[in-house]
């Protein structure tokens, strides 16, 4: 039997959860939340600018924020480990369905869509891992650095 087809709300929660599951499920609450807090910004951004839909949605520009949600979830280069090739993309791929890291980052993504997630990251729209600087943070100041993960706005 196949499966009915989830609203754009409902598949942009679990996606969200999934990316968050694999990027920081085994981070406190507070990283996982900050990261949420990144996609939603990263969202409202592709609706608001076309280069940034561009840059964050792969150049979709979607009405509803669970829509671009999803574009930003999906665009490439945005998660890590959405890559196939990423060590941890089985995480994201096929995470354990018992696993109680991933029910928080799926309670974590029904708050975030819900409206109920304050944003520690200071409408940060990128970040990275502290264990490494790329290039691109070379002279940035964070907005926030949340357990282990670092968190910029944008320049301009």
């Amino acid at each position: 039997m196949i499966a009915p087809r989830m609203e754009a709300r409902e598949a942009a929660a679990e996606l969200l959860a999934r990316v968050l599951y694999a990027e920081a499920g085994e981070r406190p609450v507070r990283a996982i939340e900050a990261l949420a807090a990144l996609a939603l910004n990263r969202a409202r951004a592709a609706q608001a600018c076309p280069a940034a839909a561009l840059r964050y949605a792969g150049g979709a520009e979607p009405r509803s924020l669970p829509r671009a949600l999803i574009a930003v979830l999906r665009a490439p280069f945005q998660f890590p480990t959405r890559h196939p090739r990423h060590p941890a993309h089985a995480r994201f791929a096929a995470p354990p369905p018992g696993d109680p890291a991933l029910a928080v980052c799926r309670r974590i993504a029904a708050r975030a869509l819900g409206g109920a997630l304050p944003d520690a990251t200071g409408g940060a729209l990128l970040w990275h891992d502290e264990t490494r600087l790329p290039r691109w943070a070379m002279g940035r100041l964070p907005s926030a650095a949340i357990g282990g993960l670092v968190f910029y706005r944008e320049r301009g």
